[in-house]
């Protein structure tokens, strides 16, 4: 975890009781997303998806912090009621960082996409971050233009993201590109290969391999040191026996990425339509996969958080 005394001004974000707890001990504190809450599974998936993520990072020795934006607040830790109503409601806002400024001006309800949640992990100074895949370069961005927030957020916040790779609904080799040339680590765990959110494997080497949590904390603390701006991507792949086959997945998402086209569905909404789909058209499989690389990236996160709060960095 990043130790510091950060500058809130007016928009301090509201603390729950065990967050605020583990931030004052200098103990291990884990930011997690909000969006797969409220737009990347379905009800009551979803609410029982949180709730277990939140124990099994209780259960490693670090504390939880979901993040969303109550009525235009910035919440840090969210307890149990707040975790329902994000899965139950269907006006939460899908908010990345573009979008926090006016929701919290607006009084609006919102998750926090991987970009946001880095944002306001920063300023909480969590310096772990536990979530799904992250978004990157959509296919057929060269016409669309559709290129995630996340990239430029990891390569501009010094956060450590624990993801399983990115979205295989994503063009993969070009969101790799892009986080080479913003300059962002990508360290897959214990493979050779970049693993494909719901798949292991990708066709496509890793370009950093680390075999260590060891490893991943002294990057973060040189990287620190050499007061290099911006974040490191964990690539964690799923594990074996939850795995989705690449084949089966890719057959899906071509068919839905037609889908998508065809029905003019872009920006915001383009992911979850795409992420349904996909779900509809493996049988559920990719739901059940897409929980356990949660619970994975989640227990990995917090061991990663452990190790840091032995030895804090301070900026």
């Amino acid at each position: 975890m990043t130790v510091r005394q950060p500058a809130f001004g007016s928009i301090a974000p509201v603390f729950s009781p065990s967050v605020d707890a583990a931030r004052q001990a200098g103990a291990p504190v884990v930011a997690l997303e909000s969006t797969v809450i409220s737009h990347g599974l379905p009800f009551p998936r979803n609410l029982e998806t949180a709730l277990a993520v939140e124990d099994l990072i209780r259960a490693e020795g670090a504390t939880p912090a979901t993040i969303a934006c109550f009525a235009g607040q910035l919440r840090v830790g969210l307890e149990a009621g707040d975790l329902e109503f994000l899965a139950r409601s269907r006006g939460v806002s899908k908010l990345s960082r573009s979008d926090l400024a006016h929701a919290i001006v607006s009084g609006a309800n919102g998750s926090m996409t991987v970009a946001a949640t880095m944002v306001v992990a920063r300023l909480a100074g969590i310096g772990v971050f536990a979530t799904g895949g992250i978004g990157g370069v959509h296919r057929g961005a060269p016409e669309s233009f559709d290129v995630s927030a996340d990239l430029r957020e990891l390569a501009t916040t010094s956060v450590t993201v624990v993801s399983a790779g990115a979205k295989a609904i994503l063009d993969l080799p070009k969101t790799l590109e892009t986080l080479e040339s913003l300059g962002v680590p990508v360290l897959v765990f214990q493979s050779d290969e970049f693993p494909a959110f719901w798949s292991r494997k990708s066709g496509l080497p890793s370009p950093l391999r680390v075999d260590s949590i060891e490893e991943i904390v002294r990057m973060h603390r040189v990287r620190a040191d050499l007061g290099l701006a911006g974040g490191q991507l964990i690539a964690n792949p799923i594990p074996v026996a939850d795995e989705v086959s690449a084949s089966v997945i890719e057959s899906a998402v071509e068919s839905a990425v037609k889908d998508a086209s065809a029905l003019g569905i872009r920006s915001k909404a383009l992911t979850p339509f795409l992420l349904e789909r996909v779900r509809v058209a493996t049988d559920g499989k990719s739901l059940a996969a897409n929980v356990a690389l949660l619970k994975n990236n989640a227990r990995l996160a917090a061991r990663i958080a452990i190790r840091l709060a032995e030895n804090p960095v301070i900026d």
